[in-house]
């Protein structure tokens, strides 16, 4: 038994839908060996999913970047995402999708013969962001990007993203802002965001960050504002010289950020900028 784990919830595995404590899988499936598949979450609003299109549409992006052939169609993946939230207990949940290349003999090579893909899926509560984490804001800590080349494939090969979120933690903060080469890249599981007169500023899509669904929909929300929107390299001297801090993911929304190293993000408070995002977000989940 996990601690804080249902395991009489009910999950997917390989077309089967079982009690979390009955699935199993082998000790040589690839992504348990290599950490060799991908994976998505899709949040959800009242069982409603939220830009799950998005969600699906990168997931079968990592798919292809890897080589890995689920024989799945997106409305395949649809159906599945449905189906888990009409079995979830809560309103408010997050579908969790993970793809395996599968099981085969260990060896760093692709197998020669095709494999069948391990798919699995649950369906986990979520918690939106509270009020004091919307009105009062969060701190950060800088650190140098360590992890690999292709941060554009949501891979389950997560190591680097929980190192940088455990130097997060025993910081004492709640996140981490990382830096490639002296340019702001993202957070161990966020994309982050800079506000500097009155634009805003966001890393360019490139294999250096995990383009999250948020990405496209702040931009969206930020021209609905009225607001200026930039997609360029970000150094870090504009990160800590920044009016206002964010940052944004499937679970956490958008928050704004007001200590990073310890020192004041702009009044020391959110600002105007994540204000109109904030609400745009938020009448975008009451629509739905």
């Amino acid at each position: 038994m996990i601690p804080d784990v249902d395991s009489d919830s009910i999950v997917y595995l390989n077309g089967d839908y079982v009690r979390l404590g009955d699935a199993k899988i082998s000790v040589l499936d690839r992504g348990f060996i290599f950490g060799d598949g991908i994976y998505e979450v899709v949040p959800a609003y009242g069982r409603k999913p939220f830009r799950m299109a998005a969600h699906l549409a990168r997931l079968e992006r990592s798919l292809a970047a890897i080589g890995i052939k689920a024989g799945r169609s997106r409305d395949d993946w649809e159906k599945l995402v449905l189906d888990m939230l009409k079995r979830s207990p809560t309103a408010d949940c997050m579908v969790y999708l993970q793809v395996t290349r599968g099981v085969a003999k260990r060896d760093h090579a692709f197998p020669k013969n095709a494999l069948v893909p391990t798919v699995f899926c649950m369906v986990s509560p979520f918690t939106r962001p509270d009020a004091p984490h919307r009105e009062q804001g969060l701190s950060v800590v800088s650190m140098p990007d360590l992890r690999w080349l292709h941060c554009e494939i949501k891979s389950v090969s997560l190591l680097g993203n929980v190192l940088a979120k455990q130097h997060a933690i025993e910081a004492g903060v709640d996140e981490v802002v990382q830096f490639r080469d002296g340019f702001l890249s993202e957070g161990s599981s966020c994309n982050i965001w800079v506000v500097k007169d009155g634009v805003l500023l966001a890393p360019p899509r490139n294999n250096l960050i995990l383009e999250g669904i948020r990405y496209r929909f702040l931009e969206e929300l930020a021209g609905d504002a009225g607001v200026s929107f930039e997609s360029r390299p970000v150094s870090e001297a504009e990160v800590a010289q920044a009016d206002e801090l964010m940052l944004s993911s499937a679970t956490k929304e958008v928050l704004p950020i007001v200590n990073y190293n310890g020192k004041s993000v702009g009044s020391g408070k959110p600002g105007a900028v994540y204000a109109k995002l904030r609400a745009g977000y938020d009448r975008a989940i009451a629509a739905l």
